[in-house]
């Protein structure tokens, strides 16, 4: 089979298509790379995307694409065989025949039309959280890989953790009976998501740009701005134009448990509570503290989820079980409120997962386990050996993006802090609020488009 007939072939396999994997069509071809390793090209290879291709780094890397030659360095020196790039759009034109898939490790505003572009091609794609800057992004990436017939992954690492699938097989089972309320929320990296005490200096001032950085690159479909040090490398987060905050960052590891154990789904309506913050003053930066309350329907045999999330100045409730027994409730993390109990855990998969008060857990028998573990809960071989078997990995980009979406609703309430903002999942639209809806549709500046 030709390379350029493989790929064709893998945009209509996956999901119950016959699908030949990559590793066999080389060993068929004569290639020389040994068969059962994933030909990888890696675009954002500093920062998370450095670590995620640590986690990948016995497979075969071909190519690394960054545009900060800084962050990008040591992994640049460790693979000395990898062809670099700094546009992955010209990576794609020069080899796109010679790797099967995509790891995208940039910032936020960037995944959309990195992961396109690989999707485009019909490669598979490992693309880290949240899954992109825009509800419409995540959309034309979900409809995208179930299109292509693509493996893909959303890098919530927990995800493929035992504790997650313990939490899972404990709320299923009944362990707290019927939930009706989930407390979720962050408290780390307050200087890093609010930085609007340096407002004035991030306007007024022009520093030079780095001369290993490539700005324009680097901003990508946004809207051009001036270089500012206080951008990189990680306060890119606190930005609205690059991050989606604390809430972007946090709420695919922590929302993660509850969002599968209870089937969530999307809500009907979001609403925030935000500490010293002006919408329109301060609408390109996040808040010191946010509180965003979203509505989720009953579905199935469960009634309807209220879902709190705290970061900032907003902490998640102290349950009195805990106060009775002198402990304090988890900074990152959530506490699940059932009708016969609660369970406080930690981040990533539920870490800690324990039913409270502690005589409850101590009582308590672990349910039978019902669902298949990841060897090592390890997420990214989760991905990979998804590709070698040809089956969907566990955070695909419909899992992974829906819970994404969650968490950029509640940016765009934080823009409309105080009004309750009704959502209509399938119009992709707020039913009463048009000006809430300008900030679902990214608006990108020429030579950038949304599409595969």
């Amino acid at each position: 089979m030709k390379r350029r007939s493989f790929i064709s072939a893998s945009a209509t396999t996956a999901f119950g298509f016959q699908f030949v994997p990559a590793h066999v069509v080389r060993a068929q071809g004569d290639a020389k790379t040994p068969s059962n390793k994933v030909r990888l090209a890696v675009i954002g290879c500093g920062g998370q995307g450095g670590a995620d291709l640590g986690a990948m780094a016995g497979e075969d890397i071909v190519a690394l694409c960054d545009v900060d030659e800084r962050r990008a360095a040591d992994n640049f020196n460790r693979f000395p065989k990898a062809k670099r790039f700094k546009d992955f759009r010209k990576m794609f034109d020069e080899m796109s025949n010679d790797f099967d898939a995509v790891l995208v490790g940039t910032p936020d505003h960037t995944h959309a039309v990195a992961s396109l572009a690989a999707i485009g091609h019909g490669k598979h794609v490992y693309c880290e959280k949240p899954l992109a800057h825009s509800v419409a992004e995540v959309r034309a990436m979900r409809k995208a890989a179930l299109d292509k017939k693509v493996i893909t992954q959303v890098g919530n690492q927990g995800h493929s953790s035992d504790s997650i699938r313990q939490f899972v097989e404990m709320v299923q089972s009944g362990a707290i009976g019927k939930v009706s309320e989930v407390h979720a929320g962050c408290d780390a990296f307050r200087e890093v998501y609010c930085q609007i005490r340096d407002q004035q200096k991030h306007q007024n001032e022009k520093p030079d740009v780095p001369k290993e950085l490539d700005w324009d690159l680097w901003q990508g479909p946004t809207a051009a701005r001036a270089f500012h040090p206080a951008y990189l490398p990680f306060n890119w987060r606190g930005f609205s134009a690059y991050g989606s905050g604390c809430i972007g960052d946090w709420i695919c590891h922590v929302l993660d448990p509850a969002f599968w154990a209870l089937d969530l789904g999307m809500p009907t309506s979001v609403v925030a509570e935000t500490k010293d913050y002006d919408p329109v003053k301060h609408v390109e930066y996040y808040p010191q503290g946010a509180k965003i309350t979203y509505e989720f329907p009953a579905k199935g045999e469960r009634g309807p989820i209220k879902l709190i999330w705290h970061d900032g100045d907003f902490g998640i409730p102290q349950p009195e079980e805990l106060t009775k027994e002198n402990r304090k409730v988890v900074g990152i993390g959530a506490v699940v409120i059932g009708d016969k109990g609660k369970i406080m855990h930690g981040s990533h998969g539920g870490g800690g997962c324990r039913l409270i008060p502690e005589a409850a857990m101590k009582d308590y028998k672990m349910p039978d386990q019902k669902i298949p573990r990841i060897p090592g809960g390890h997420h990214q071989n989760d991905w990979l050996n998804a590709i070698r078997e040809n089956r969907p990995a566990g955070s695909s980009f419909e899992y992974g993006g829906t819970l994404s979406e969650i968490g950029l609703l509640g940016m765009i309430a934080i823009r409309r802090t105080g009004t309750k903002l009704m959502w209509d999942n399938d119009k992709m639209a707020f039913s009463n609020d048009a000006e809430a809806n300008q900030w679902l549709t990214p608006k990108y500046r020429d030579g950038w488009k949304l599409s595969v």
